[in-house]
């Protein structure tokens, strides 16, 4: 057996290409873990994890405080020729008042997946500070500009206020987009009780939009005036938010999770580039991303363009309740705590593992679109009326909206555990995307549910 052996001095000089060109690269291992672990910063009371759900809430807000102003839209496009400063409860929905709704969650969907996608290609180029203040800045703006408008008399051109405010949904959710996919992409470099936070907040801006809308009716004299103390939470709690982001961006514990790589040392972390290859993120979450997308698209094709129709039982008797609450208490407040009930159930729980059932689960929930199609909604010309008791419209909508919580944080929940760590970010973002998607496909279903009714 022949032995090679080194000849070469220690001291000699030589040729550092080609002495590099000799090395077996499949024998050359680097050392990625670090000499010592850092020890990691303590979350002060727990402002951090407050802000993040502040931040949740937020991210879905402009949606959230435009589909649940249901009495002041049905105001706004009432007919015209009934001279009253509120809603008659009693009549006929008009054209605009039936498919106003829908036309929202589309003009709401479109724009927020198109610029999801865009957000995790430019997440990159553009910093993190930017994106979020700058969104929530324009934000504010297109929200002081909604306020402006609850005084301004629209009776004689609705068609033109209602084309102005489908034009303010769709910028409002351009920025509610970028503003989400950067909070989403970010949270995933944080622990699963981080990103609990963020998805729970979502489902308490639900809640949150719900309570000011029904104590905006309750102190209201008119439909507008309650519309006009409602927007002003609106705004103020993206003003609040704003400060909070400012805050948390300065602290150190977000600071070393944004920053920090946890399997690279000091000098290793500067050294290394890590390449972050898109196809190779999909390939390991995509059965994840069709949970998602599943479990949002048959959520959207029904909630809230038709539940937002669903009328009690007793409307039209003079009850303040069957005629003015009933429709923010059950179809938004209702779902919001049915979908952060779930959501805070997953966080807990963190079952099924397997994903294969998760899927199983969200195609299961199709059931939802023909249940709530057959409860009591007004107007309809093709279904029949099969649940007409507001006990059975009450269960099926909570049971779908704890399941669409459930699905929703248990799979954000796992992506991050399926990717390496600086993959988390744009893993994070793509499946914001996802969800996009099942928005945008539940929010065109959606009007030709309505239709269908």
């Amino acid at each position: 057996m022949a032995y090679s052996v080194n000849t070469t001095p220690l001291l000699q000089e030589y040729d550092s290409e080609n002495e590099e060109s000799q090395i077996n690269p499949e024998v050359c291992i680097r050392d990625e873990k670090p000499l010592f672990k850092p020890s990691e910063p303590r979350d002060k009371y727990f402002m951090s994890y407050l802000i993040f759900y502040l931040l949740g809430v937020v991210t879905l807000l402009p949606w959230n405080f435009y589909v649940t102003a249901d009495d002041y839209w049905m105001y706004k496009f009432r007919n015209t020729s009934i001279n009253s400063s509120v809603v008659n409860a009693s009549a006929k929905r008009t054209p605009l008042q039936a498919e106003f709704t829908s036309y929202l969650s589309v003009a709401s969907a479109v724009p927020n997946l198109i610029f999801l996608v865009l957000n995790t290609a430019i997440s990159h180029r553009i910093s993190l500070n930017k994106r979020v203040i700058g969104s929530l800045l324009f934000m504010l703006l297109l929200m002081l500009l909604t306020l402006a408008f609850v005084n301004i008399n629209t009776d004689d051109c609705q068609q033109l206020f209602f084309g102005l405010t489908i034009a303010a949904i769709v910028l409002l959710n351009v920025c509610s987009a970028i503003f989400s996919g950067s909070i989403f992409g970010i949270v995933g470099k944080f622990s699963p009780f981080y990103i609990t936070a963020v998805i729970g907040g979502q489902a308490l801006g639900g809640i949150f939009a719900a309570l000011a809308e029904i104590a905006a009716l309750a102190v209201g004299a008119s439909s507008t005036h309650a519309a006009l103390v409602y927007f002003i939470i609106g705004n103020v709690t993206i003003a609040i938010s704003i400060v909070c982001y400012v805050l948390l961006e300065k602290s150190v514990f977000f600071k070393y999770h944004v920053a920090h790589h946890p399997q690279l040392n000091e000098f290793q972390s500067e050294s290394i580039q890590l390449e972050i290859c898109y196809r190779v993120i999909l390939k390991k979450m995509w059965c994840h991303g069709l949970s998602v997308f599943l479990t949002f698209a048959f959520t959207l094709s029904v909630y809230p363009g038709v539940t937002v129709l669903i009328e009690s039982e007793g409307k039209g008797h003079g009850n303040r309740w069957n005629d003015v609450y009933f429709v923010p208490t059950i179809a938004y407040l209702l779902f919001s705590l049915g979908d952060y009930l779930g959501r805070i159930i997953a966080g807990r729980v963190l079952k099924p593992k397997n994903i294969t059932v998760l899927i199983i689960l969200s195609i299961a929930r199709f059931i939802f679109i023909p249940l709530l199609m057959l409860c009591n909604a007004q107007p309809r010309h093709y279904w029949a009326v099969v649940f007409d008791k507001d006990y059975q419209y009450i269960v099926i909508l909570f049971l779908c909206a704890l399941s669409n919580g459930y699905l929703a944080n248990i799979v954000a929940i796992y992506v991050p555990k399926f990717v390496d760590h600086h993959e988390k970010e744009i893993a994070s973002c793509i499946m914001t995307v996802f969800m996009g998607v099942g928005l945008t496909l539940g929010s065109v279903v959606s009007l030709f549910m309505v239709r269908l009714l």
